[in-house]
């Protein structure tokens, strides 16, 4: 995907300094794959953690369902997104934190759609650092009116 922002703009509302994906690798009907570089200077870092400084995991899985509402923005028909529909996280169904995202990792997601039920879409996503995983969660989101 040549333009990846465009593209990122053009699925969800999320906007810097609170967009938590850079780039869509690859995706299916039912799985995206993105990627996000962390900046060593972050301003989170000074906060969180300064002597150790961590990314904070409520960001990691923010990170997870943005790549999430991204799948879906790419899934919904012509209708939907001409009534403004944007996905919004729903539940969190469970979140486990394996390992540390430190200032100046790159991470790698996945998020697989596991079901659509009505106006909800059950996912899972995984977070990894250097090929071992970070993160794993279960959530669900759904479609509604963007808030002007």
């Amino acid at each position: 995907m040549a333009d990846y922002k465009e593209e990122i703009y053009r699925r969800i509302p999320h906007r810097p300094p609170f967009l938590w994906v850079d780039r869509i690798i690859g995706e299916t009907t039912d799985m995206i794959e993105t990627e996000k570089n962390i900046p060593a200077d972050l301003d989170i870092f000074a906060g969180h953690y300064p002597n150790h400084p961590l990314m904070p995991g409520v960001i990691l899985c923010e990170a997870l369902f943005q790549s999430g509402a991204l799948l879906i923005g790419g899934l919904i028909d012509r209708k939907e997104a001409a009534a403004g529909l944007v996905p919004v996280l729903t539940r969190i169904i469970s979140a486990k934190f394996k390992r540390e995202v430190r200032p100046g990792d790159t991470f790698n997601m996945v998020v697989q759609l596991k079901e659509k039920v009505g106006s909800a879409w059950f996912m899972k996503g995984r977070l990894q650092v250097a090929g071992k995983t970070a993160v794993k969660v279960e959530f669900a989101c759904s479609l509604v009116g963007e808030v002007a």
